[in-house]
């Protein structure tokens, strides 16, 4: 298929081109680079060992959008592009909303027009809520919900994306719930490059690893978790990035109009756990403190992974080692990420 990738210079968009190419498919890549850096566009060409098309723009404009369709048989579409920071949405929610629905809109309206049949969505675990029952199950009996701006778009949007392929019979959707994405690609040439204090905890490690920040702080250290440290489902990108091709082949025979998968390993690793898997990666130790409770975080996140297991045939196969060692080889090769030109 020739797929194009929105958001495809990103942290998960870049990881999953190469997945695409590597599976047989050809791609071309939409990224406006405002979460993203262009350097990295060569480095996947390094990878992939070909040219890879790439169209700088914005998405929520329309007449690009369909321009491009215009120019490009695009048999698929795999949506990455959007705003993806909790804290900052929770800050400019109307920036959240508008950009996170308006790209989607903008491609759901070409692809009706050109006839294009499937989409990958990339969703969140963070459309399960505090009333959500562990493990998280596509089809629980509690509704999907969020507590955060950058959540409740995604929900928004499953929600938008079920209503039109029903709508509209030749249309297939796959919703792809993914949970905490860490490592990098095992050449170390691609990786997280986060702007700014990374949001995440993996990238910050990497960064005090490093040398770049001088401590981690853990928030809160005295959850009913084993360690007292908050527990989530870990996955590697690259196991990420496979389940994103599982799920563009799995539209091809998909009978329902849209379908829901969790990505995930399907068990919880504390932040500590974490910590010193880094540690046994990189060599050496990793300074932290154990600070207040953030507001918002629960105690444990984990995925039931079975539905992709049953349905895509995909299940995530590499470690929190794994992770580890390829964020680091990542990380201190890259000791500043990506150079800006």
């Amino acid at each position: 298929m020739h797929v194009l990738v929105s958001g495809g210079a990103g942290y998960i968009g870049s990881h999953t081109v190469l997945a695409l190419i590597r599976a047989g498919h050809s791609v071309v890549v939409v990224d406006d680079f405002s979460n993203s850096k262009a350097a990295v566009v060569g480095r996947l060409e390094a990878l992939a060992g070909q040219q890879i098309p790439v169209q700088a723009f914005d998405l929520t404009d329309r007449d690009k959008t369909d321009r491009l369709f215009d120019t490009e048989h695009v048999d698929a579409v795999i949506h990455f592009a959007g705003f993806k920071a909790v804290g900052e949405s929770v800050a400019k929610p109307l920036t959240y909303y508008t950009n996170n629905l308006d790209t989607t809109f903008s491609l759901l309206r070409a692809m009706e027009r050109h006839g294009t049949p499937k989409l990958v969505f990339s969703s969140s675990a963070t459309v399960y809520g505090p009333r959500s029952v562990l493990p998280y199950r596509e089809d629980g009996e509690e509704p999907i919900e969020a507590v955060n701006p950058y959540g409740r778009s995604k929900v928004m949007l499953e929600h938008v994306l079920t209503d039109v392929a029903a709508a509209a019979p030749a249309l297939k959707v796959a919703l792809l719930r993914y949970f905490n994405p860490v490592g990098a690609h095992p050449s170390g040439m691609i990786g997280e490059d986060p702007g700014g204090i990374p949001n995440n905890l993996v990238p910050y490690i990497a960064q005090v690893a490093v040398g770049r920040r001088e401590k981690l702080s853990v928030f809160g250290g005295d959850y009913d978790t084993p360690d007292g440290t908050c527990l989530r489902d870990y996955i590697h990108v690259e196991d990420l990035a496979e389940g994103h091709v599982a799920a563009l082949e799995y539209l091809t025979t998909a009978t329902e109009p849209a379908r829901a998968f969790n990505l995930g390993t399907g068990h919880g690793t504390s932040v500590l756990e974490m910590v010193h898997a880094f540690e046994r990666a990189a060599g050496r130790p990793i300074p932290y403190e154990i600070v207040d409770r953030r507001p918002g975080d629960l105690p444990v996140s984990y995925a039931d992974v079975s539905r992709a297991a049953a349905e895509l045939g995909w299940r995530a196969t590499r470690s929190v080692d794994d992770m580890c060692v390829d964020a680091w080889r990542w990380q201190s090769q890259n000791p500043e990420g990506y150079p800006d030109a």
